[in-house]
C-alpha cells in the first residue's frame, strides 16, 4: 500500500514484523513469515486504490490465507499463536480466517489446544505516549497514514528507506461521515498522506516501538493464561 512519496510500499508490512520481532524477543517467542499483501486501501484510512504500487489482495483471499495459516499451525502443534496487524482495512477478514481456521483445526484433532491473539499494535499505545509524540493533539490513527506514527517508527525501525527530503506537508484530510462507491479520489491529498508527517524523528519512533513490543508482551503474558470460555 502507497505511504506517500517518503516510505516504501512494504511499510505496513514492515512495521508489523518489526513489533512483533521486538515482542517475540521479550517473550521467547518465534517470528513467522509476513502475508505482505492485505485487504483494498480505503481512502479514509490509506488513501484508496486508484495510488500507483497499491496492490491488494480480495477479502476471500486474505480470509484463506489466514485460515490456512492457522490450521497448519496447528498442525504442527502450536498452541500460541500471535497476529500482528499492521494494515487497518485486513481487521474483519483476520478475525474470519482465524475463525475458519481453529473450526478446521479442532475437526481435524478434537483435542487442539491451539489459542489464537489477535491485535492491532497501535492499540498498545498509551494517551500518555500520544500525548508526548502530539503535542498539538493527536489526529487519531485513521489520518495517521503515512505521517507522524508511521514515518517516526520507519525512522526508528528501518531509516535507510525513510525519504526525508520527499517529505509532504499535507493537512488533515477532510471525510465526510459517509463512504461512496466508486470511491472519491479527489477526497484524499494527493500524496496519499492523510496528515501532515512534518515532526516525524527517530527518538518518537523508539518511545513508541519500545512501549509497544512492552505492552504486547504484557498481553501475552496474561491473554494466554485466561480460561477459555
Amino acid at each position: 500500500e502507497q505511504h506517500g512519496p517518503h516510505l516504501p510500499l512494504g511499510t505496513d508490512g514492515l512495521l508489523a514484523a518489526a513489533v512483533a520481532a521486538d515482542t517475540a524477543a521479550q517473550v521467547g517467542g518465534l517470528v513467522a513469515p509476513t502475508l505482505s499483501y492485505g485487504y483494498k486501501s480505503q481512502p479514509k484510512c490509506g488513501g484508496g486504490q486508484h495510488f500507483c504500487g497499491t496492490t491488494s489482495v480480495d477479502a476471500a483471499t486474505l480470509i484463506g490465507q489466514v485460515r490456512d495459516a492457522v490450521r497448519e499451525f496447528a498442525r504442527h502443534g502450536v498452541d500460541k499463536l500471535v497476529i500482528v496487524n499492521g494494515h487497518y482495512e485486513n481487521q474483519w477478514f483476520l478475525i474470519e480466517g482465524i475463525d475458519l481456521g481453529l473450526r478446521d483445526a479442532k475437526a481435524a484433532d478434537p483435542g487442539c489446544a491451539l489459542q489464537v491473539m489477535r491485535l492491532e499494535y497501535w492499540d498498545f499505545m498509551t494517551p500518555e505516549t500520544l500525548g508526548h509524540v502530539f503535542p498539538d493533539g493527536f489526529p487519531g490513527f485513521a489520518l495517521e497514514h503515512a505521517a507522524v506514527l508511521e514515518t517516526s517508527m520507519m525512522l526508528h525501525h528501518h531509516p535507510s528507506l525513510v525519504r526525508m527530503d520527499l517529505l509532504p506537508d499535507d493537512g488533515p484530510a477532510d471525510f465526510p461521515p459517509y463512504d461512496m462507491y466508486p470511491s472519491r479520489t479527489d477526497w484524499v491529498p494527493p500524496s496519499g498522506v492523510l496528515s501532515s508527517a512534518r515532526g516525524s524523528d527517530a527518538t518518537k519512533g523508539r518511545l513508541l516501538a519500545e512501549e509497544v513490543a512492552r505492552r504486547m508482551a504484557e498481553a501475552i503474558a496474561t491473554g494466554f493464561t485466561r480460561p477459555s470460555t
